[in-house]
């Protein structure tokens, strides 16, 4: 990548497929909003497409038919690979505190409102449209290791039957996630849970665990459920935490499947929960997920799927050439100079430029709501 285009390296295949996907990169690297305003900015640039993959004349017709009939699951799978290469660099994220060697997933979902007149299949309410990404995010790195795209009725719950858990590795999860059936199914299969409890849990205490007098911890228990469906659902001990946030005198109540975990460490990894709402946030704000490019389900999903592939080309870019920029300031040097030949890494790390961050003094807290 040291003398290509920066733009070129997301272009994988060639001829017809080549030109669709590079546009639709092209649409997300530059924060392109509409097909027409993609072509118009590609047309600008003709003589530097032949290079890129285009072989022939844009057209915005081409791109909305790719869109509608080319197969989404073509950019889930190329995704994929890029979670895979994404989660070898991201092992170690200086980022992520506890001293743990279990993955650390978020399960979530984010809703997406939609027009209902021009997407219809994706009905949410009487007079609106929405889709709803399910999502299960890895902590260290905040790489997206699941996605699974539905229309906003569908409950966040109904996403658990989907999953392959993974031994020893512990999910986070808040209260939509209570279903004792799957939580089991999550038991059996050896991984570890960690998730807000509803006010109204009906649990009986066996007996109580020590904690520290003083701290955060106003009480750890262990014990087993009282109703008898969710009894049936769910035999097994569970543990039941409840602990107080000293600043804003909050409670919170959290239920896990973890035995061995201080209360204090159980508190601590619930707040890396936060994460995957920060990562909802984000690529609302600098991807292209919100106006979208086709009207059908298949072009909904490519979107989508092109938007988190940008999202993990960008993560690996930084880390294999350990750029110290954000994420975000990366994507907008590359939205300005995306067809220019210098190297990557002279030119992200080079080039000098002034972003205002955000405010995220209460990013990390755990009793937001």
């Amino acid at each position: 990548m040291s003398s290509k285009s920066v733009y070129s390296g997301t272009i994988a295949t060639n001829g017809y497929g080549a030109s669709t996907a590079g546009a639709n990169f092209f649409g997300q690297l530059t924060h392109r909003e509409s097909l027409r305003d993609i072509v118009s900015c590609l047309q600008a640039q003709s003589k530097k497409l032949f290079n890129l993959g285009f072989r022939g004349k844009i057209a915005r017709s081409t791109l909305a038919d790719a869109n509608e009939v080319r197969d989404w699951r073509i950019y889930a799978d190329f995704a994929q690979g890029l979670i895979a290469e994404a989660r070898r660099l991201y092992v170690n994220d200086p980022e992520f505190c506890l001293d743990l060697d279990n993955s650390i997933y978020a399960l979530d979902a984010t809703t997406i409102d939609l027009c209902l007149n021009v997407f219809k299949w994706a009905r949410f309410r009487r007079t609106k449209a929405a889709v709803k990404l399910h999502t299960l995010l890895d902590i260290r790195g905040s790489i997206t290791m699941f996605i699974h795209i539905t229309d906003g009725k569908v409950h966040d719950v109904k996403v658990l039957p989907l999953l392959e858990f993974e031994p020893g590795a512990i999910y986070l999860m808040d209260r939509a996630y209570l279903d004792f059936e799957q939580l089991f199914r999550l038991n059996e299969a050896s991984p570890f849970f960690v998730m807000r409890a509803k006010s109204n849990l009906k649990f009986r205490r066996q007996y109580s665990r020590p904690k520290a007098i003083g701290g955060i911890v106003v009480f750890d228990q262990i014990g087993v459920l009282t109703v008898y469906r969710s009894r049936m659902a769910y035999p097994k001990q569970l543990r039941l935490i409840k602990v107080k946030d000293p600043e804003t005198g909050k409670f919170i109540r959290l239920l896990t499947n973890h035995m061995t975990l201080d209360a204090e460490q159980i508190a601590e990894l619930y707040r890396y929960r936060w994460q995957i709402e920060l990562f909802f946030k984000w690529i609302k704000q600098h991807l292209r997920i919100k106006v979208f490019w086709g009207e059908s389900p298949n072009a909904v999903k490519t979107q989508v799927w092109v938007a988190v592939a940008t999202y993990l080309l960008v993560a690996i870019v930084k880390e294999r050439l350990q750029i110290k920029r954000s994420i975000y300031e990366i994507l907008q040097i590359l939205s300005v100079f995306i067809f220019d030949k210098s190297p990557l890494n002279e030119l992200l790390m080079n080039t000098k430029i002034h972003f205002e961050e955000l405010d995220g003094s209460n990013q990390l807290n755990l009793f937001e709501l």
